[in-house]
């Protein structure tokens, strides 16, 4: 069920800016902007928000990343994070037969629900998957509102 919510027009355009975004980075390019030269990449790790109860709840797929190389933040109530893997160079050369390893940097966002603090959040690292919880605020969990039918006669026209 879709919540109501009070229309904010620069609400509205953040969330198009980085739906647009996504659209982009699914076409293997990372964000930039007009002055920036388009870039492939190769990273774009899986990300689900959900509610789970009473707490808001955001899940990161980071396997091989090293914690200390993830960056999370949340600026005018976007949640982003960021993180970066390097190949490690040995001295000895390899001939791959086949390789699908992908190194270098990736950047995910997503708007978080209205009301929500930023200081509420906790993260957890476990097994390459990165979980972000916080209460969700009283204003944005579902309200069932029971409403009353009454019975009466039909107007014939």
């Amino acid at each position: 069920m879709a919540l109501l919510e009070k229309w904010n027009p620069s609400r509205e355009l953040g969330r198009l800016r980085h739906e647009f975004d996504d659209l982009i980075e699914r076409f293997g390019f990372e964000r930039g902007g007009l002055f920036k030269e388009w870039q492939s990449t190769s990273m774009r790790p899986a990300i689900e928000s959900y509610v789970d109860g009473d707490n808001f709840c955001v899940r990161v797929e980071l396997p091989g990343f090293d914690p200390k190389d993830v960056d999370v933040k949340v600026a005018s109530g976007v949640l982003t994070v960021k993180g970066s893997r390097e190949e490690k160079h040995e001295t000895k050369k390899r001939d791959f037969f086949h390789r699908e390893f992908h190194y270098g940097s990736f950047e995910r966002s997503i708007t978080l629900p209205e009301g929500m603090k930023a200081e509420d959040l906790k993260a957890n690292y476990h097994d390459g998957l990165l979980e972000l919880t916080a209460p969700m605020p009283k204003e944005a969990l579902p309200k069932e509102v029971k409403v009353q039918i009454q019975s009466g006669e039909s107007k014939k026209v």
